[in-house]
């Protein structure tokens, strides 16, 4: 596997515990966006980037100049993959909307976007993360459904791990 980073966005934790355990599964260096500069981006061949979702649909505080941060930098060439935490049931209208906020960042920056989900087995009303009928990365929602992040999280890696 090329030189992978997974970067996260938390606030009470959740999204960093769910990074951990996905650069454990991949063997990759886990950062907090905070900790992003262009020059991680640049000794990076892919980019795993992870957000919670807060407000009304909204990347985690931290990654609004992590957004900054990706815009100024050259991702083309770039396999890029995104997961989100969400809440399906308080916040049906907006689930996993902060990876959605990520997606339309970087979706014309030349990168490679690979990951996306089916929406079926999730619960919800709408996600400006859904994409063409699919989640553009993984949702993930720890609150309600915690008891299947940990087969989600293998899954996907199950799926992306052959492009990275």
């Amino acid at each position: 596997m090329k030189r992978t980073i997974v970067v996260y966005g938390s606030s009470t934790g959740t999204c960093e515990a769910i990074a951990n355990k996905i650069g454990t599964a991949l063997g990759a260096e886990v950062i907090d966006v905070q900790d992003m500069k262009a020059s991680t981006i640049a000794a990076a061949d892919n980019l795993i980037l992870g957000t919670s979702t807060w407000g009304a649909g909204e990347v985690q505080d931290d990654w609004y100049d992590g957004i900054k941060v990706l815009q100024s930098a050259d991702l083309s060439g770039k396999t890029i993959a995104l997961f989100g935490c969400g809440d399906c049931e308080s916040y049906a209208d907006t689930f996993v909307g902060g990876i959605g906020e990520i997606y339309d960042a970087i979706k014309d920056s030349g990168a490679h976007i690979i990951g996306q989900v089916p929406t079926e087995g999730y619960t919800f009303d709408d996600s400006t993360a859904v994409v063409d009928g699919r989640f553009v990365g993984l949702p993930l929602d720890d609150v309600n459904e915690d008891y299947k992040t940990d087969d989600r999280i293998n899954a996907w890696i199950a799926q992306i791990s052959p492009s990275l």
